[in-house]
């Protein structure tokens, strides 16, 4: 994995069964969800599940980025103490429970508008001696900010643009921030790849075409993805301290996880672009996806690991 750092200068200008409704705040008006796209937080449970295992993936697979780039965030955070830390759209919990780990002390609320994601990142925090910490929040950001006490670190991962108005959400963590306090947004500059241009079966160039199908949705359906924070950061009321871009290149060996990983990822493209592919690269997603011979994913010893993100961190004046 390579880093490039673009550095700114402040700018001017479980055993136990845990019960969904008793363990989570409700925010009110709290009916649909923004969903993290990943469309990630479909309101269908199967739907949840499916998106919580990839997203667990990514903690797993692409361990070294989330240790990295939290730790950097950590450091940054010295001055914060106990404090109370927000994992903004927090997803199936790989960033809540890292930072639970690292802000030692501290509580730490996971927002998320799906309840069976918030049921899982409480069963995590119970597993691991965590739960007196943690606290989930189920809220509907789209239609507003839920009641949150000041907070001292914010972390937004690729959550941010899978809403309807972002930058009324980042005035709202402005508002909600600490004089000192920093916010910390991760994006998907570029979306991860897992297959080598010629697969050996079907025409050459397979996941790029998919991937290009995948841009021509979002282009529609989420505008967002992508985008620069650092002004939109600004122009919220946090000063931008420094943005990382991570580059993802990994040529692992073959790893269960990162088939697994691959196979996931490949199966939502597959799902969402049934419309746009032709009958041949159907065929051949198939074989990757769901077949168990020496072409399919979890077989392969070709897969390469690649793609990048940014991570953007800003205090409050």
């Amino acid at each position: 994995m390579r880093e490039h750092h673009d550095h700114h200068g402040n700018h001017p200008g479980s055993d136990h069964v845990l019960d969904d409704h008793a363990h989570d705040d409700i925010a009110p008006d709290e009916h649909a969800h923004d969903e993290h796209a990943h469309d990630e937080h479909a309101q269908d449970g199967t739907a949840d599940a499916a998106l919580a295992e990839l997203l667990d993936l990514d903690g797993e697979v692409l361990r070294s980025y989330w240790t990295d780039v939290l730790t950097w965030v950590r450091r940054a955070a010295t001055s914060t103490g106990r404090g109370r830390i927000l994992d903004l759209g927090a997803g199936s919990g790989v960033g809540t429970i890292a930072l639970a780990q690292r802000f030692d002390g501290a509580e730490v609320v996971a927002v998320d508008s799906s309840q069976e994601m918030l049921r899982r990142i409480r069963v995590k925090a119970l597993d691991l001696g965590l739960a007196p910490r943690v606290r989930t929040v189920r809220a509907d950001l789209n239609v507003g900010w839920p009641a949150i006490d000041p907070i001292d670190v914010t972390w937004a991962s690729m959550s941010l643009h899978h809403l309807t108005d972002p930058d009324r959400v980042l005035r709202d963590v402005f508002t909600a921030t600490r004089p000192g306090g920093l916010m910390a947004v991760a994006e998907m500059a570029e979306p991860l790849r897992f297959l080598p241009h010629d697969l050996g079966i079907g025409r050459p160039g397979l996941e790029a075409r998919c991937l290009d199908g995948l841009r021509n949705d979002h282009a529609h359906s989420l505008p967002d993805l992508g985008s620069e924070w650092s002004p939109r950061l600004e122009t919220a009321g946090f000063a931008v301290l420094s943005e990382r871009t991570i580059t993802i290149e990994r040529n692992p060996p073959h790893q269960p996880a990162t088939a697994r990983y691959a196979q996931r990822w490949l199966r939502r493209l597959r799902s969402g672009l049934m419309h746009r592919l032709a009958d041949d690269d159907v065929k051949t997603l198939a074989i990757l996806i769901d077949g168990d011979g020496p072409e399919s994913l979890q077989q392969r010893d070709d897969l390469q690991l690649r793609g990048v993100r940014t991570v953007t961190l800003a205090r409050r004046p």
